[in-house]
């Protein structure tokens, strides 16, 4: 492949896609002890999507926003699948995503938790200005599978889902204005699973470290972009917990108004959250060319990624 000068990138299109299987707070209720109000008290979350497999859902959000883009597949470079709970320990998954495609392309799995899709979105960005046409990325989890549902502390948050989107080389600087990635490792012990083993989490550990890593994240982005947290337009959070946007939403001095949420239908979906999210945000028309758009999350390692995006896309 010949190199070309450096170049930009934009995001072209999105795609997702959820499991048909609705599964509601009452019926959670029913396993363990919670109630409807308690869960949607403390998180946001009134049902969540279960069901499919990790490629499954990742095929089916990849063909979405292969169709809404109008590409020839075959102009595909590179397929980067951001998930934390693959098909299978060996191949990576997204070996598998490909072949569901019919691609003829590079294929790798990155897990960097919930903030995957952020990491996967900005290393694409980076491929496309060492050569690279066009580079799909996709975040798709299932959560289901590593989930202790008879844990009220766990049951009640993670789900299912995958969003998908297609990044294309393009004249001039391109949409990525700032970002930032990072990992604190000695927090790694705050939300983990074993081979074979099932979700441990210290909420308290996790509610306090996540929001001031999405803080600095995203001051980093800002800082970078030569932007305020006044001129964000839209903000996609990782949809973790309600709770912990708002907080972030307040330190960063955002409104909470300005924030895209699908937590309350999808739950947590981990990587998949914030083009899940991202993608809720266009079908409402909330986000208009030139926008300034801030993506942000934080996941298990403990990892934080953010980007902001001078909309330029579908």
């Amino acid at each position: 492949m010949s190199l070309p000068q450096p170049s930009g990138a934009r995001l072209l299109s999105l795609g997702t896609s959820l499991p048909d299987n609705v599964v509601t707070n009452d019926d959670l209720a029913e396993r363990v002890d919670t109630t409807h109000d308690w869960i949607v008290d403390r998180t946001g979350i009134q049902e969540r999507r279960i069901g499919g497999t990790t490629s499954g859902l990742a095929t089916d959000a990849s063909r979405q926003a292969i169709e809404r883009s109008g590409i020839d597949p075959s102009t595909i470079d590179l397929l980067i699948l951001a998930t934390t709970s693959p098909d299978r320990r060996v191949p990576a998954t997204a070996s598998t995503v490909q072949e569901n495609l019919g691609l003829s392309c590079g294929a790798m799995d990155l897990n960097a938790a919930c903030s995957g899709f952020v990491y996967g979105l900005i290393a694409a960005h980076g491929f496309i200005n060492l050569g690279h046409r066009r580079i799909l990325v996709v975040g798709a989890e299932t959560l289901s599978r590593i989930t202790n549902w008879d844990d009220r502390s766990t049951c009640i948050l993670f789900a299912d889902g995958a969003g998908a989107a297609v990044i294309e080389r393009t004249d001039g600087e391109g949409d990525l204005k700032g970002w930032h990635v990072a990992s604190n490792g000695a927090l790694e012990d705050t939300l983990f699973c074993e081979f074979d083993g099932k979700l441990i989490m210290s909420g308290g550990a996790i509610f306090k470290n996540a929001v001031l890593a999405m803080e600095r994240s995203a001051l980093h982005s800002l800082e970078m972009a030569d932007l305020t947290p006044d001129d964000i337009d839209l903000v996609v959070p990782h949809q973790a917990n309600v709770r912990i946007v708002e907080a972030s939403c307040k330190r960063l001095g955002i409104p909470f108004e300005k924030t895209s949420m699908t937590i309350h239908r999808t739950g947590n979906t981990s990587s998949a959250s914030v083009p899940l999210a991202l993608d809720h945000a266009l079908q409402e028309n909330r986000i208009s060319k030139d926008d300034n758009v801030l993506l942000v999350g934080f996941g298990a390692g403990m990892t934080s990624a953010s980007a902001v995006l001078k909309w330029n896309g579908v």
